[in-house]
Protein backbone atom coordinates (compact mmCIF):
# COMPACT_ATOMS: atom_id res chain seq x y z
CA UNK A 1 0.00 0.00 0.00
CA UNK A 2 1.07 3.41 -0.62
CA UNK A 3 0.75 6.68 -2.70
CA UNK A 4 2.96 7.04 -5.92
CA UNK A 5 4.67 9.97 -5.83
CA UNK A 6 7.07 11.26 -8.97
CA UNK A 7 9.78 13.43 -8.98
CA UNK A 8 9.00 17.04 -9.94
CA UNK A 9 9.95 18.13 -13.40
CA UNK A 10 12.76 20.64 -12.82
CA UNK A 11 14.36 23.29 -15.20
CA UNK A 12 17.15 25.93 -14.84
CA UNK A 13 15.54 28.37 -17.36
CA UNK A 14 12.24 27.70 -19.36
CA UNK A 15 11.04 30.69 -22.31
CA UNK A 16 7.59 31.26 -22.32
CA UNK A 17 6.48 29.17 -25.35
CA UNK A 18 8.14 26.04 -23.52
CA UNK A 19 6.59 26.80 -20.30
CA UNK A 20 3.03 27.17 -21.90
CA UNK A 21 2.96 24.07 -24.00
CA UNK A 22 4.53 21.45 -20.99
CA UNK A 23 3.22 23.58 -17.82
CA UNK A 24 0.56 25.95 -18.30
CA UNK A 25 -1.92 24.54 -21.11
CA UNK A 26 -1.66 20.52 -19.21
CA UNK A 27 -1.63 22.29 -15.64
CA UNK A 28 1.76 20.39 -14.19
CA UNK A 29 3.90 21.52 -11.67
CA UNK A 30 7.52 22.74 -12.24
CA UNK A 31 10.76 24.01 -10.42
CA UNK A 32 11.85 26.96 -11.91
CA UNK A 33 15.64 27.24 -10.46
CA UNK A 34 16.63 30.76 -12.26
CA UNK A 35 13.48 32.51 -12.08
CA UNK A 36 14.50 34.19 -8.44
CA UNK A 37 18.09 34.12 -8.73
CA UNK A 38 17.48 37.57 -11.03
CA UNK A 39 16.00 39.29 -8.61
CA UNK A 40 17.32 41.45 -5.80
CA UNK A 41 15.81 39.30 -3.06
CA UNK A 42 17.71 36.00 -4.20
CA UNK A 43 20.70 37.96 -2.57
CA UNK A 44 19.40 40.05 -0.22
CA UNK A 45 16.39 37.98 1.57
CA UNK A 46 17.10 36.55 4.89
CA UNK A 47 15.49 35.82 8.05
CA UNK A 48 17.61 38.49 9.45
CA UNK A 49 16.69 41.07 6.64
CA UNK A 50 12.76 40.34 7.48
CA UNK A 51 12.98 40.66 10.75
CA UNK A 52 15.36 44.30 10.45
CA UNK A 53 12.68 45.78 7.48
CA UNK A 54 9.56 44.86 9.01
CA UNK A 55 9.85 45.70 12.66
CA UNK A 56 8.00 44.96 15.70
CA UNK A 57 4.41 44.49 13.45
CA UNK A 58 2.46 42.16 15.74
CA UNK A 59 1.44 39.40 13.65
CA UNK A 60 -1.42 36.12 13.77
CA UNK A 61 0.23 32.26 14.19
CA UNK A 62 -1.03 28.58 13.60
CA UNK A 63 -0.28 25.52 14.54
CA UNK A 64 -0.55 21.91 13.48
CA UNK A 65 -3.38 21.93 15.94
CA UNK A 66 -7.37 20.45 14.61
CA UNK A 67 -9.30 23.07 13.62
CA UNK A 68 -12.16 24.75 15.77
CA UNK A 69 -15.14 23.38 14.30
CA UNK A 70 -16.83 26.64 15.66
CA UNK A 71 -14.01 29.04 14.28
CA UNK A 72 -14.19 30.70 10.88
CA UNK A 73 -11.27 29.48 8.63
CA UNK A 74 -7.91 30.78 9.03
CA UNK A 75 -9.01 31.44 13.04
CA UNK A 76 -4.96 31.88 14.64
CA UNK A 77 -3.97 30.44 17.25
CA UNK A 78 -1.96 33.07 18.84
CA UNK A 79 0.29 36.02 18.07
CA UNK A 80 3.29 37.32 18.57
CA UNK A 81 5.86 40.56 17.78
CA UNK A 82 7.03 39.51 14.47
CA UNK A 83 10.76 40.25 15.28
CA UNK A 84 10.30 37.94 18.08
CA UNK A 85 9.14 35.05 15.96
CA UNK A 86 11.89 35.54 13.92
CA UNK A 87 14.12 35.34 16.73
CA UNK A 88 11.78 32.02 17.58
CA UNK A 89 11.56 30.01 14.21
CA UNK A 90 16.01 31.31 14.03
CA UNK A 91 17.23 29.46 16.53
CA UNK A 92 13.80 26.03 17.73
CA UNK A 93 12.10 23.64 16.31
CA UNK A 94 8.55 25.00 16.33
CA UNK A 95 5.03 24.22 14.56
CA UNK A 96 3.76 27.76 14.55
CA UNK A 97 3.56 29.55 10.76
CA UNK A 98 2.84 32.68 9.66
CA UNK A 99 0.60 32.04 6.06
CA UNK A 100 -1.54 34.96 4.60
CA UNK A 101 0.86 37.64 5.86
CA UNK A 102 1.50 40.78 3.60
CA UNK A 103 5.17 42.06 4.97
CA UNK A 104 5.68 44.24 2.03
CA UNK A 105 2.15 46.50 3.23
CA UNK A 106 4.63 47.41 6.81
CA UNK A 107 8.13 47.56 4.57
CA UNK A 108 7.14 48.76 0.73
CA UNK A 109 10.68 48.93 -0.05
CA UNK A 110 10.67 44.95 -0.52
CA UNK A 111 8.35 45.75 -4.01
CA UNK A 112 11.73 46.47 -5.63
CA UNK A 113 13.27 43.05 -5.04
CA UNK A 114 11.14 40.89 -6.86
CA UNK A 115 9.57 40.60 -9.90
CA UNK A 116 6.36 38.73 -11.36
CA UNK A 117 7.36 36.48 -14.39
CA UNK A 118 5.05 38.44 -16.88
CA UNK A 119 7.99 36.97 -19.03
CA UNK A 120 5.91 33.66 -18.75
CA UNK A 121 2.45 34.83 -17.96
CA UNK A 122 0.03 37.25 -17.77
CA UNK A 123 -3.00 37.65 -15.01
CA UNK A 124 -0.98 38.91 -12.33
CA UNK A 125 -3.24 39.99 -8.55
CA UNK A 126 -1.27 41.15 -5.92
CA UNK A 127 0.41 44.21 -5.36
CA UNK A 128 1.15 43.18 -1.94
CA UNK A 129 1.69 39.15 -2.37
CA UNK A 130 1.26 36.98 0.77
CA UNK A 131 4.38 35.42 2.57
CA UNK A 132 4.80 32.27 4.62
CA UNK A 133 7.16 31.93 7.25
CA UNK A 134 7.62 28.25 8.62
CA UNK A 135 9.62 26.88 12.18
CA UNK A 136 11.55 23.79 11.40
CA UNK A 137 9.21 21.07 11.31
CA UNK A 138 6.10 22.99 11.12
CA UNK A 139 3.70 21.74 8.15
CA UNK A 140 0.86 23.54 5.64
CA UNK A 141 -2.34 21.20 6.01
CA UNK A 142 -3.31 19.69 3.02
CA UNK A 143 -5.32 21.88 1.39
CA UNK A 144 -5.51 23.38 -2.53
CA UNK A 145 -6.25 27.44 -2.97
CA UNK A 146 -9.35 28.90 -2.12
CA UNK A 147 -9.06 31.46 -5.07
CA UNK A 148 -7.92 28.91 -7.40
CA UNK A 149 -5.14 30.90 -8.98
CA UNK A 150 -1.67 29.75 -10.48
CA UNK A 151 0.87 30.35 -7.76
CA UNK A 152 4.46 31.17 -8.10
CA UNK A 153 6.04 29.77 -4.97
CA UNK A 154 9.28 30.72 -4.29
CA UNK A 155 11.36 29.24 -1.24
CA UNK A 156 14.24 31.77 1.01
CA UNK A 157 16.41 30.63 3.68
CA UNK A 158 16.01 26.67 4.61
CA UNK A 159 14.45 23.91 2.40
CA UNK A 160 10.77 22.88 2.35
CA UNK A 161 9.77 19.41 1.93
CA UNK A 162 6.11 19.88 -0.85
CA UNK A 163 3.82 16.77 -1.83
CA UNK A 164 1.38 18.03 -4.82
CA UNK A 165 -1.91 16.40 -5.96
CA UNK A 166 -4.12 17.12 -8.86
CA UNK A 167 -7.59 18.41 -7.93
CA UNK A 168 -9.35 15.56 -9.37
CA UNK A 169 -7.87 13.45 -6.42
CA UNK A 170 -10.21 15.49 -4.16
CA UNK A 171 -12.76 13.10 -2.53
CA UNK A 172 -9.66 10.27 -2.72
CA UNK A 173 -8.03 12.87 -0.42
CA UNK A 174 -10.88 13.09 2.12
CA UNK A 175 -12.09 16.84 1.29
CA UNK A 176 -14.10 18.19 3.30
CA UNK A 177 -17.34 19.02 2.17
CA UNK A 178 -17.91 23.04 1.64
CA UNK A 179 -14.20 23.31 2.36
CA UNK A 180 -10.22 23.51 0.48
CA UNK A 181 -8.61 21.17 3.06
CA UNK A 182 -9.05 17.66 3.65
CA UNK A 183 -9.60 15.54 6.83
CA UNK A 184 -6.62 16.45 9.38
CA UNK A 185 -6.61 13.08 11.34
CA UNK A 186 -4.20 11.64 8.56
CA UNK A 187 -0.85 12.27 7.83
CA UNK A 188 0.11 12.50 4.11
CA UNK A 189 3.58 12.21 4.19
CA UNK A 190 2.96 8.68 6.80
CA UNK A 191 -0.38 7.91 5.64
CA UNK A 192 -2.55 4.67 7.59
CA UNK A 193 -3.86 2.99 5.06
CA UNK A 194 -5.78 0.63 7.24
CA UNK A 195 -7.41 4.04 8.60
CA UNK A 196 -7.69 5.67 5.25
CA UNK A 197 -7.88 3.54 2.88
CA UNK A 198 -8.88 6.08 -0.32
CA UNK A 199 -5.20 7.49 -0.06
CA UNK A 200 -4.00 3.71 -1.14
CA UNK A 201 -3.24 4.37 -5.01
CA UNK A 202 -3.63 8.11 -5.14
CA UNK A 203 -0.81 9.45 -7.49
CA UNK A 204 1.14 12.98 -6.48
CA UNK A 205 4.31 14.52 -7.23
CA UNK A 206 7.01 15.28 -4.59
CA UNK A 207 9.08 18.17 -4.73
CA UNK A 208 11.82 19.85 -2.25
CA UNK A 209 12.44 23.36 -2.64
CA UNK A 210 15.78 25.10 -1.76
CA UNK A 211 16.56 28.76 -1.31
CA UNK A 212 15.76 30.71 -4.61
CA UNK A 213 13.88 27.84 -5.93
CA UNK A 214 9.83 28.40 -7.68
CA UNK A 215 7.78 25.91 -7.71
CA UNK A 216 4.69 26.61 -10.07
CA UNK A 217 1.39 25.28 -8.79
CA UNK A 218 -0.95 25.34 -11.01
CA UNK A 219 -5.12 26.42 -10.61
CA UNK A 220 -6.64 23.39 -7.98
CA UNK A 221 -3.31 21.63 -7.62
CA UNK A 222 -4.04 20.14 -3.73
CA UNK A 223 -0.34 20.96 -1.40
CA UNK A 224 0.61 19.70 1.67
CA UNK A 225 4.38 21.49 2.85
CA UNK A 226 6.60 21.18 5.48
CA UNK A 227 9.74 23.55 6.76
CA UNK A 228 12.42 21.43 6.72
CA UNK A 229 14.20 24.53 8.48
CA UNK A 230 12.99 28.10 9.98
CA UNK A 231 12.19 30.23 6.28
CA UNK A 232 9.98 31.31 4.50
CA UNK A 233 8.58 31.90 0.83
CA UNK A 234 6.74 34.92 -1.42
CA UNK A 235 3.29 33.73 -3.76
CA UNK A 236 2.89 35.21 -6.53
CA UNK A 237 -0.71 34.30 -7.80
CA UNK A 238 -1.88 34.68 -11.60
CA UNK A 239 -5.50 34.11 -12.81
CA UNK A 240 -6.23 31.37 -15.16
CA UNK A 241 -7.94 32.16 -18.56
CA UNK A 242 -10.50 30.18 -17.59
CA UNK A 243 -14.28 31.86 -17.03
CA UNK A 244 -15.17 28.58 -15.41
CA UNK A 245 -12.34 28.74 -12.91
CA UNK A 246 -12.99 32.40 -12.29
CA UNK A 247 -16.67 31.51 -11.67
CA UNK A 248 -15.76 28.58 -9.33
CA UNK A 249 -13.46 31.20 -7.68
CA UNK A 250 -15.88 33.60 -7.07
CA UNK A 251 -18.20 30.66 -5.33
CA UNK A 252 -15.45 29.23 -3.12
CA UNK A 253 -14.64 33.27 -1.85
CA UNK A 254 -18.40 33.95 -1.71
CA UNK A 255 -21.30 31.26 -1.14
CA UNK A 256 -19.34 28.36 0.05
CA UNK A 257 -17.32 30.41 2.53
CA UNK A 258 -20.18 32.54 4.06
CA UNK A 259 -22.42 29.32 3.95
CA UNK A 260 -19.45 26.89 5.59
CA UNK A 261 -19.25 29.68 8.81
CA UNK A 262 -22.57 30.10 9.19
CA UNK A 263 -23.07 26.65 9.65
CA UNK A 264 -20.25 26.55 11.67
CA UNK A 265 -21.54 29.44 14.00
CA UNK A 266 -25.26 27.81 14.38
CA UNK A 267 -24.21 24.05 14.70
CA UNK A 268 -20.13 23.55 15.95
CA UNK A 269 -19.17 19.87 16.52
CA UNK A 270 -22.65 18.87 15.53
CA UNK A 271 -21.61 20.50 11.50
CA UNK A 272 -17.57 19.72 11.91
CA UNK A 273 -18.73 15.69 12.46
CA UNK A 274 -21.63 15.46 10.18
CA UNK A 275 -18.95 16.78 7.16
CA UNK A 276 -16.14 14.66 8.47
CA UNK A 277 -18.53 11.78 8.06
CA UNK A 278 -19.27 12.81 4.60
CA UNK A 279 -15.59 13.33 3.70
CA UNK A 280 -14.84 9.48 4.56
CA UNK A 281 -18.04 7.92 2.53
CA UNK A 282 -17.16 10.09 -0.06
CA UNK A 283 -13.48 8.82 -0.28
CA UNK A 284 -14.72 5.11 0.14
CA UNK A 285 -17.21 5.57 -2.80
CA UNK A 286 -14.43 6.98 -5.21
CA UNK A 287 -11.89 3.77 -4.03
CA UNK A 288 -14.54 1.66 -5.14
CA UNK A 289 -15.56 2.94 -7.95
CA UNK A 290 -11.69 3.30 -8.97
CA UNK A 291 -12.08 6.91 -9.50
CA UNK A 292 -10.89 9.19 -10.68
CA UNK A 293 -10.25 7.53 -14.33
Amino acid sequence: MSIKLTPIDIVENITKEEFHEKYLKPRKPVVIKNMARQWPAYEKWSLDYMKEVVGDVEVPLYDSSKADPAAPINASAAKMKFADYIDLIKTTPTDLRIFLFDPIKFAPKLLDDYMSPKELMGGFLDKYPNMFFGGQGSETFLHFDIDMAHIFHTHFGGRKHILLFDYKWKERLYQIPFATYSLEDYSIENPDFEAFPALNGVEGIECYLEHGDTLFMPTGWWHWMKYLDGSFSISLRAWDKSWAVKAHSLWNLTVQRKFDNFMKAQFKGKYMAWKEQLAIKRANEALAKGLPK
